[in-house]
């Protein structure tokens, strides 16, 4: 009924209003040109009722015949599917603009007709469609979507402040004033000596110098005023004193020192290379781009080759550039000694300069009394650093081998201690594969050793790097204190076992207690004591209850093999009862599950038989002398079978 009433009123509504249309004149219908004639509520009230009815009543309209109002539904229906789609390109633009936050209001509107528009037919609106059609479509591919590198340039915030340690960006920006460093140290030499600077690629030359000095200004400027500091053993991270404290250090100085315009004197003397030397005075900035990358690569050492190699290049490279100035000042090839002009000028000077400085020998003598000179510097000069380097070089070498030789060195005293008391191979060859593998799996032989220099608190947050996912997932130590298994972390060491080795037998006194790290224990017994039991796997705990004397004793009650190789965590008895006294319940709880751990597990207990009384020793003589004289022993030995076999059948169902 509801349904009906609704339907009859919308009917007269649109009857009505067809009746009006009907005196206008004939229009055609169209769609509704923008979305601000769907804000009418009336409107909006008629076709969302109208649009429920056609849900429900639909299949029953079309069984009625046509007639004024159903055709005014039909009208209906077409401009509820109209809202329909308008209402879905909406969602759409929201979609869009959702997934492209840059898109512009003005993409997401829907276009419409102007106010001319609404009095055309309905030819007119199609036509204004298919234009905000094609003009949505053009936006589109006009518009080019920005990289996100380029947002992230611009959104970028330069930092109040710099960590010089730990900061990434600040050792990127160091390796770029290195860069210019470098070019200031290998070309002016270059410049100066050789004839590589013309007047066509002076141009070049300079603007590569410009912007070295450019990224000088701006390492000044930017960089280091804001570098962090400690005073008092406080950070200093206000601009404003970090400002002050850089510029009170002596490398200010050399910074404000190394861009004296020496240029200025381009106009009298030329462009001389030389005039730019005061730029090498920034070689702190050098020195600390090669602290701060050692700090953060993995294997330093070849970095550290690296370096010392370089320094024996450029000393070779000065060298060069000096052999070639004195040959064009002398006058190329006017002696036998100097360069006579002929091939590449820079690597047959280079190529005099190894023999030289290497003193490798085969150098033409001499002639004159300035080339005496220079080769006798040249001489002192090259054994003194070249002597350096090597030295350095060796340094470097044996800091970066320093694991692996006190490897070896502990190898051959411990072969050399078991050949001099003849112990048998096999136990040598043994010794030689734990150490082996130890070395190999681990890279040290004790981590206690590496960690012993460190602060409690650092040592105790490596160990929780290192061990706490493993030892947390153990059940012994599940709801414990979590600060009772810090401290024990701090106390574990970590031992290696071969195939087959003993990790502890039967009956030994327990010291110590054993979390398995990595690899598998099998626990063994029987009559040959090869019988496996159990196998542990990584996570799991054995020896506790020796470790915690539960029922009065601490012995092994089992023996334990190693199934291959495994790496075991081991807690003494002595560092687990120092933590437990600060960790009283902790303490409870582990006692607790040890004990449950050591009791057996018993099989369920089946109820036992009544035990039949005895019969009275006087009862039992008068029935013998009954069964004498009256002759009934057949009946009574009959009775007293028959009674026997009932009580075994009763103890069977029992069992």
């Amino acid at each position: 009924m509801m349904l009906l009433c609704l339907f009859n009123f919308i009917s007269r509504r649109f009857h009505s209003q067809s009746e009006d249309d009907d005196d206008e004149g004939s229009i055609p219908i169209k769609a509704w040109p923008s979305q601000l004639s769907l804000h009418s509520t009336d409107d909006v009230q008629i076709r969302i009722t109208y649009f429920y009815f056609c849900i429900f009543c639909s299949p029953s309209l079309k069984e009625r015949p046509e007639s004024s109002a159903s055709q005014t539904s039909t009208v209906v229906n077409e401009r509820l599917q109209e809202l329909v789609r308008m209402f879905k390109e909406r969602t759409e633009k929201a979609k869009e603009k959702l997934i492209d936050p840059d898109s512009s209001d003005e993409d997401s509107i829907i276009p419409s007709g102007g106010g001319a528009g609404g009095g055309e037919g309905g030819g007119g609106g199609g036509e204004g469609e298919e234009d905000g059609a094609e003009e949505k479509e053009n936006s589109h591919c006009c518009k080019v979507k920005t990289p996100r590198w380029i947002k992230g340039c611009v959104h970028y915030r330069f930092p109040a402040s710099i960590d010089p340690f730990t900061n990434v960006t600040y050792v990127l920006w160091m390796f770029l004033v290195s860069l210019a460093w470098n070019w200031n140290a290998w070309f002016i030499p270059v410049r100066w000596a050789f004839p590589y600077q013309t007047t066509e690629n002076i141009y070049y030359w300079l603007l590569t110098d410009y912007l070295c000095d450019l990224i000088y200004i701006l390492d000044i400027t930017i960089f280091q005023p804001r570098l962090q500091f400690i005073r008092g053993g406080d950070i200093v991270t206000d601009k404003k004193e970090t400002r002050k404290n850089y510029i009170k250090t002596k490398r200010f100085k050399f910074d404000v020192a190394s861009l004296v315009p020496l240029e200025l004197f381009y106009f009298l003397t030329g462009i001389n290379p030389m005039l730019r030397l005061p730029r090498l005075l920034k070689i702190n900035s050098f020195f600390e781009f090669n602290e701060r990358l050692e700090a953060i690569l993995t294997k330093a050492y070849i970095y550290r080759v690296i370096r010392t190699t370089t320094y024996l290049l450029y000393c070779l490279h000065c060298n060069t550039c000096l052999f070639y100035w004195y040959s064009a000042l002398d006058g190329l090839g006017s002696t036998s000694w100097v360069y006579n002009g002929e091939g590449n000028s820079y690597i047959r000077c280079y190529y005099y300069a190894v023999k030289t400085l290497i003193t490798i020998g085969g150098v033409p003598e001499p002639t004159t009394l300035f080339e005496m000179v220079f080769q006798l510097v040249n001489y002192f000069v090259g054994v003194f650093v070249f002597s350096i380097m090597i030295g350095q070089m060796r340094d470097v070498v044996g800091a970066a081998t320093a694991a692996q030789t006190y490897y070896r060195s502990c190898v051959d005293n411990t072969i050399k201690y078991m050949s001099s008391y003849r112990i048998p191979r096999d136990v040598q060859n043994r010794v030689k594969t734990w150490y082996n593998y130890t070395w190999q799996s681990q890279g040290m032989l004790d981590e206690q050793e590496l960690l012993v220099q460190l602060p409690d608190k650092m040592r105790l947050d490596i160990a929780i790097d290192v061990n706490y996912s493993i030892v947390s997932k153990v059940p012994l130590f599940q709801g414990c204190d979590r600060q009772m298994i810090f401290d024990m972390l701090k106390s574990l060491r970590s031992v290696v076992y071969l195939p087959g080795d003993y990790v502890c037998k039967k009956d030994e006194v327990g010291r110590e207690m054993y979390i398995i790290k990595e690899g598998e224990v099998q626990v063994v017994g029987g009559p040959d004591g090869k019988t496996v039991f159990v196998t542990l796997r990584a996570g799991s705990v054995f020896g506790e209850i020796s470790l915690l004397a539960v029922g009065g004793g601490n012995r092994r009650t089992a023996n334990v093999v190693a199934h291959g190789f495994a790496n075991l965590f081991i807690l003494d008895k002595k560092d687990l009862n120092e933590i437990l006294v600060h960790y009283p319940e902790s303490k409870k709880l582990l006692r607790k599950k040890a004990r449950l751990n050591k009791m057996p597990k018993e099989p369920p207990r089946v109820p036992a038989a009544p035990v039949r009384t005895e019969t009275p020793r006087l009862l039992r003589a008068a029935l013998e002398m009954t069964e004498r004289s009256s002759g009934l022993k057949g009946a009574l030995a009959k009775v007293k079978e028959k009674t026997n076999k009932s009580s075994i059948s009763l103890q069977v169902n029992q069992l």
